[in-house]
């Protein structure tokens, strides 16, 4: 009887041992994915922002030159491309065009941001407004090449100010850390997983 009680609380002891050796392994593993999962979406929250704003580079080095080119002839008396005539309506449609959309992005970026309020998950947060941002960009890019089509058949002037209008869009709206925490409303630690993936490579 006495080397069976010995036995069986030393079968007791290990069992012990091992149920805690057990449970620091699934803690550790648990450990691990919660690292991986937070590498995994450090990694995507990057991507977003960096195609976000590799767009937005692209399509203002295509604006700029365009518009930029327009504008010296326009302003020059000596070059003469020999455009043909254009129908006077057609100006005031551009001029309706230009004016609208720059009315519609602006609109339409801040419908696109409330939905981002219906999930607390940032990824989420931030795939909402990197996909309202290149929408709006990508408004902002026909708005361009309207005021330039305007400007180089029609010579009149509020093309130009509907470029200069847009130009601001281009520049106040970039995506920016301090622009996304605010708009998307995060907490601190959202903020700083934003700014991590906002720095140069």
């Amino acid at each position: 009887m006495g080397q069976l009680a010995v036995a069986n609380l030393l079968g007791f002891f290990k069992l012990r041992r091992f149920v805690r050796w057990a449970c620091s392994i699934a803690n550790d593993s648990s450990g691990h994915r919660k690292i991986n999962l937070r590498i995994l979406e450090g990694l995507e929250l990057r991507r977003l922002y960096k195609r976000t704003e590799q767009l937005i580079l692209v399509l203002m080095a295509v604006v700029l030159p365009i518009f930029g080119m327009i504008y010296l002839y326009h302003n020059s008396g000596n070059l003469n491309w020999d455009l043909p005539e254009i129908p006077g309506i057609v100006e005031q449609i551009l001029m309706g065009f230009g004016i609208g959309l720059l009315l519609v992005q602006f609109l339409l970026f801040r419908k696109r941001i409330k939905s981002s309020f219906l999930t607390d998950e940032l990824i989420l947060k931030l795939r909402a407004y990197t996909n309202a941002t290149k929408e709006r960009y990508v408004l902002l890019f026909f708005i361009s090449l309207i005021s330039s089509a305007g400007l180089l058949f029609f010579e009149n002037a509020i093309f130009i100010v509907i470029f200069a209008v847009t130009l601001i869009f281009f520049s106040v709206a970039k995506p920016t850390p301090d622009r996304i925490s605010k708009m998307l409303k995060l907490d601190k630690e959202q903020k700083e997983q934003i700014r991590l993936a906002s720095r140069p490579d």
